[in-house]
């Protein structure tokens, strides 16, 4: 096993491992370790953990070392000037009239090169904008488009739910969800129920998939005809949770409903294959 710790450079960030060594680390703590771009500050996220070598996809790089007072001050120092590197991106934005919305900068440690992040609903010309801030900072410049997704993973936010966004605060990793997945757990196809702030699928429709996947294949289909103790009727709501259907039953004396336990009823598997059908333009837009 390899033992790691794990640190984020950005809040809400992607969880990056290095190799522990022989130092003892606390979580929230400074520390400087060598990434493709230089030297960087990191913040201790995982002070320490085994990982089996096989999931990891590359060799670990050590912590160079745990920052220091002036790595701090570095950091302090980067985080004042970003106000005004934000100001005068907007000032240029505006003046080569560019969609671009501006999401984030950020000063590399060394202080070499700025990074601004920023949104846009399609690709932009911004070699101009590049060559006019490297002629106001003097410094190299990167210009990054991010989705909507990691827009609302940056700068985070408040879910319908009343929680704080999950890929802000809990989900290192953006995971890739589907309509598919709202279907397996028979949620309504309601947009505006299935989708987060970012306009997109919730990505807490992923966290129990496995779960509602694996029993759907084992539920009748709604609508569809069931054999239950009592007779043949249809299937007219189902209970992923519970593993009961609700099943209505044509008697000579009328309509009877009652719940019934999966185990109990007889129906055709087959009829649970089901063709992908064309999604309704306004729900392919929310897995975009």
């Amino acid at each position: 096993m390899e033992k790691i710790v794990g640190v984020k450079f950005k809040e809400g960030g992607k969880v990056y491992y290095f190799s522990h060594g022989e130092e003892e680390y606390q979580k929230g703590q400074g520390v400087i370790v060598e990434t493709a771009r230089g030297l960087e500050y990191a913040i201790v996220v995982i002070p320490y953990a085994e990982i089996a070598p096989e999931k990891l996809v590359a060799p670990l790089k050590p912590v160079v070392r745990k920052a220091n007072r002036k790595d701090e001050e570095i950091v302090k120092r980067n985080e004042a000037k970003k106000p005004d590197a934000e100001k005068i991106f907007l000032e240029k934005v505006a003046k080569f009239n560019l969609p671009m919305k501006l999401i984030d900068c950020e000063y590399t440690f060394d202080g070499t090169k700025v990074v601004f992040y920023f949104s846009s609903e399609g690709r932009v010309d911004f070699r101009e904008l590049v060559k006019e801030l490297s002629s106001v900072f003097r410094l190299r410049i990167e210009l990054r488009q991010v989705g909507i997704r990691d827009e609302i993973r940056m700068l985070g936010g408040i879910a319908p739910c009343g929680r704080e966004c999950c890929c802000s605060s809990c989900m290192p990793d953006i995971k890739k969800v589907s309509i598919k997945m709202a279907k397996n757990q028979g949620l309504s196809l309601n947009p505006g129920k299935i989708s987060g702030l970012c306009g997109r699928l919730m990505c807490c429709l992923s966290y129990e998939n496995d779960y509602y996947a694996e029993v759907y294949k084992r539920m009748p289909k709604v609508g569809g005809e069931v054999t239950t103790p009592e007779g043949t009727g249809i299937a007219v709501n189902v209970d992923m949770l519970k593993q009961t259907a609700k099943v209505r039953i044509e008697t000579k004396d009328g309509l009877i409903y009652r719940d019934y336990a999966v185990a109990d009823l007889k129906f055709r598997r087959a009829a649970r294959e089901e063709k992908e059908e064309p999604l309704d333009p306004e729900l392919k837009k929310l897995q975009d």
